[in-house]
């Protein structure tokens, strides 16, 4: 059972990426949409976690930079009918930590966002994951004074800004700011200020 990877990226498409190990050996590695995009140029070193997965016909490998989302990936998969690619998927809109703030928050909503889940299956993946990931210590991390629409907007900002490659730690700060200031922005407005307010002080 393959753990972990590290190698050389020599090919890349729109799921995934080839990498070349030091014993010559290439390997086809699927990847959550944030990782896809923040791969460096051919030829340059990269490192997985990997999850395996062993059908009759073939022998999938998924990646991920951090334990904790080969964690989450495997918890996913743990849930009724849920497969590889919609646990990818999941992963390619969320952190795990976005997941476990859902949790906390008591909302699927922010699952439907995720292309191919509609209201009913989010709730059902939300009625299994809320027992099965781990949100011992988390919080919501909200700025105090939101309310819940403000709260979901807020998360989904975040995580808009997550996906573009921002640190949560880096933007959480300024989105707060942002939210506390002007409650009412939808989330197109708030990644416009938070973008603004960032380059600015830079």
């Amino acid at each position: 059972m393959i753990a972990y990877l590290e190698g050389s990226v020599i090919a890349k498409s729109d799921k995934a990426c080839v990498v070349l190990t030091s014993g010559g050996v290439g390997y086809e590695v699927f990847l959550a949409a944030p990782v896809l995009a923040a791969l460096p140029k051919k030829g340059e070193e990269v490192k997985f976690y990997i999850h395996t997965i062993v059908r009759e016909d073939a022998l999938e490998l998924y990646g991920f930079t951090t334990w904790d989302e080969r964690r989450t990936f495997e918890t996913l998969l743990s849930i009724t009918k849920l497969g590889p690619k919609i646990s990818l998927a999941i992963l390619s809109r969320f952190q795990p930590d976005d997941l476990r703030r859902i949790v906390l928050s008591d909302d699927y909503a922010p699952l439907i966002q995720v292309p191919g889940i509609g209201a009913k299956r989010a709730q059902r993946i939300f009625l299994e994951l809320k027992y099965k990931i781990e949100t011992q210590g988390m919080d919501l991390g909200m700025p105090p004074d939101l309310g819940d629409k403000a709260a979901s907007r807020f998360r989904d900002a975040l995580a808009g800004l997550v996906n573009l490659g921002y640190e949560e730690t880096e933007v959480r700060g300024v989105l707060e700011e942002v939210f506390t200031a002007e409650p009412d922005l939808d989330v197109a407005e708030a990644l416009r200020m938070a973008l603004k307010t960032m380059a600015k002080r830079r």
